[in-house]
């Protein structure tokens, strides 16, 4: 198990050692790394961002499902749609996937660069025009893809509707009219899947690099944000 602690202090979130269990355990050095050389399952293209559970007890795949989140301490209930895309198809849903926001957003960056946990620190700007922010999330597309220690999302309070795209690189939408968002997928090939699991949803490993810690910090100072993390 050297070498496997060694790597993945290097290269992935070291809380996610806790989490690999029998999967990852008692993996030699040559069958690690042709698991995670694996780029694609049927046709499905990863980002770099995520790897499966060796056993892959979830095969990643492209669809999407409807959810009901439920607040339990207001007791509310907002309805919400959970998308994969492959690599290809991705990044440009999630900005297909802005549009029904409106002309004028709120965007959250989420890290976990700066975290000695399993924690996240929030970084918030309010009142940006959508065209613009577009144009500033392309110049940081390759960051957003494949660094498995950054997510975003995208809001406007008012109607409320959400868009997030996590660091597991999922696309999930809150709001209480879906159907724009549906047809958006629909329209990219993302179709409906009740049934669909999510990689989130068994063993997963998170990978990053010390440029994309970089790029997030250009591109928080591009949108205008806090330089303070939490």
């Amino acid at each position: 198990m050297g070498f496997l602690k060694r790597f993945f202090k290097s290269v992935f979130h070291e809380n996610e050692l806790a989490r690999m269990g029998n999967s990852f355990e008692h993996l030699s050095e040559e069958q690690l790394e042709a698991h995670l050389d694996v780029g694609s399952y049927n046709g499905f293209e990863l980002t770099e961002a995520v790897r499966p559970s060796f056993d892959l007890k979830v095969i990643p795949t492209q669809g999407f499902r409807r959810e009901v989140y439920r607040d339990e301490q207001t007791g509310s209930s907002v309805p919400v749609l959970m998308g994969s895309a492959t690599r290809s198809n991705l990044f440009d849903t999630f900005i297909e996937l802005l549009d029904p926001l409106g002309n004028e957003v709120d965007v959250v960056l989420e890290s976990s660069h700066y975290q000695q946990s399993a924690s996240h620190s929030d970084m918030y700007r309010e009142h940006i025009d959508l065209p613009v922010l577009k144009s500033i999330l392309y110049d940081y597309e390759d960051m957003l893809l494949n660094d498995g220690c950054t997510g975003i999302a995208v809001l406007n309070p008012h109607l409320p509707m959400e868009v997030q795209f996590d660091e597991h690189k999922l696309l999930i939408v809150y709001g209480n009219d879906l159907k724009p968002f549906e047809n958006v997928m629909i329209d990219r090939d993302i179709y409906p899947m009740p049934e669909m699991r999510f990689i989130t949803e068994a063993e997963h490993v998170h990978s990053s690099h010390q440029r994309y810690q970089q790029q997030l910090d250009e591109l928080r100072m591009r949108l205008g944000m806090d330089e303070n993390y939490g």
